[in-house]
C-alpha cells in the first residue's frame, strides 16, 4: 500500500481518509483525530449559501482553527453562485481542499435538491462543480452514492463529467440514496467508477476494520478509502487502519489508559471550543460511543448503564470523575493494567 495519494497539488499522506459529518467532524474532533495521527479529516456538511452570509453557527461548522495538517471543507447545496461564493470563502479561511456534497441521503438535505438529491439532476451537479472549480485554485473533489437507486446508478456518468470539469478526485459511498444505510455496502461497483476516470477515487462505506479496508481496496481497486461510521467513538481509527494496512498486520486499538486519556482530551477541547452548557452537550454523543466502543464493562447491559449515567451528568467536572471512578472499578474488578495516567489524575479525581 503507497503512502499516500495525490488530489490536485495536495499530497495526503495516507490513504485512510474520514469522512465529513455533521454533528461528528467538528474542529475538537479534527484536531484529535489529526494528534492521533489521520492523515485527512474533513469538516462537517456546511451549506454554501449560508455560510456566504456568514451565519454564525455555519461558520463555526466550517473552522479550521490551528494545529491541523490539512483541512477539507465540504460543501452542499443547489445554486451555483452561493457555491461559488462558498469555495472562495473556503480558500481564504485556509481549506487544502474544497469537497462538494452530493452523497447526503437524509430527507432535510434532499428535500432541498441537494447533498444525493443531485444525482437526480446531472446538469445541475455540473454546473455546481464547474462554478466551485472556476472559483476556487484549490482542488475540488466530489462525494457521491452509486445513485438515486438501483434503476438509476449514474455514478460512472457523473464521475466522468466531474473530471472533464476539472474535478481533482471522487468518493464513492457504495450504496444508493434509495438505500440510506441498510443492506451493505457495494464495494465492487465503486469499481465502475474507477474505470470511468483517471482522478483518484476513493470508496466508503462499511468500512469498520483492517480487513474490511483491505476487501473495499480490493474489490473497487480504489486509490484510497473513506471511514465514516467507524470512527464513532474511535477517533484514532484512521491512523491505526493506515498502520495495519501498511505492515499487513491486525489492527490494534488503545489500551485502557489510552482511551481514558483520549477521552478527557475530547471532553476538555470540547468545553474549550464551544463554551459551556453547549460543550458538554455537544460532546455527550461522542461519550456515550466511546462507552459503547470500550470492551468493558464485559456486560454490555452495564456499559449502556454506564452510559446512561456518564451522559446525565451535568458538568465536565463531574464527567471526568465519573470516568476515573469507572477506570478505576475496572482496574479493582480484577482487570489488568489500568491507572489513571498521572497527567490526568489531579483533575480527573477531586
Amino acid at each position: 500500500m503507497s503512502a499516500g495519494i495525490q488530489i490536485g497539488d495536495v499530497w495526503v499522506p495516507g490513504r485512510v481518509l474520514t469522512a465529513p459529518m455533521t454533528g461528528i467532524t467538528d474542529l475538537p474532533f479534527r484536531r484529535l483525530a489529526s494528534r492521533l495521527g489521520a492523515a485527512y479529516v474533513a469538516t462537517e456538511m456546511v451549506a454554501a449559501a449560508e455560510l456566504a452570509r456568514a451565519r454564525p453557527d455555519v461558520v463555526r461548522r466550517a473552522a479550521v482553527g490551528e494545529g491541523l495538517p490539512l483541512t477539507v471543507i465540504q460543501l452542499v447545496g443547489r445554486d451555483p453562485a452561493a457555491m461559488a461564493e462558498g469555495a472562495r470563502m473556503a480558500e481564504a479561511a485556509g481549506a487544502d481542499i474544497v469537497d462538494l456534497n452530493f452523497g447526503c441521503p437524509a430527507k432535510e438535505v434532499t428535500g432541498s435538491a441537494c447533498g444525493s438529491a443531485l444525482m437526480r439532476t446531472p446538469d445541475l451537479a455540473c454546473r455546481l462543480m464547474q462554478a466551485a472549480v472556476e472559483a476556487t485554485s484549490r482542488p475540488v473533489t466530489v462525494k457521491m452514492r452509486l445513485g438515486w437507486d438501483d434503476a438509476h446508478r449514474n455514478a460512472p456518468l457523473l464521475a466522468k463529467r466531474a473530471e472533464e470539469i476539472g474535478v481533482r478526485a471522487v468518493t464513492v459511498h457504495g450504496r444508493t440514496r434509495e438505500q440510506f444505510y441498510t443492506g451493505v455496502a457495494d464495494w465492487a461497483a465503486v469499481g465502475e467508477v474507477k474505470a470511468a476516470v483517471g482522478i483518484p477515487v476513493i470508496v466508503n462505506g462499511d468500512i469498520l476494520t483492517a480487513d474490511d479496508a483491505r476487501e473495499a481496496l480490493r474489490q473497487s481497486g480504489a486509490d484510497a478509502l473513506m471511514l465514516g461510521r467507524g470512527v464513532y467513538g474511535r477517533p484514532w481509527l484512521a491512523a491505526h487502519m493506515e498502520r495495519a494496512l501498511a505492515d499487513g498486520t491486525v489492527l490494534l486499538e488503545p489500551d485502557r489508559d489510552g482511551r481514558l486519556g483520549i477521552v478527557i482530551e475530547h471532553l476538555r477541547a470540547s468545553v474549550a471550543f464551544y463554551g459551556l452548557p453547549l460543550g458538554l452537550k455537544m460532546f455527550r454523543k461522542h461519550l456515550g460511543w466511546y462507552v459503547e466502543q470500550a470492551p468493558w464493562p464485559a456486560d454490555p447491559l452495564e456499559r449502556r448503564a454506564a452510559k446512561g449515567r456518564l451522559c446525565r451528568l451535568e458538568t465536565p467536572e463531574a464527567v471526568e470523575q465519573a470516568l476515573a471512578a469507572l477506570w478505576l472499578e475496572v482496574t479493582h474488578s480484577g482487570n489488568p493494567g489500568v491507572d489513571i495516567p498521572p497527567q490526568l489524575a489531579e483533575t480527573a479525581v477531586a
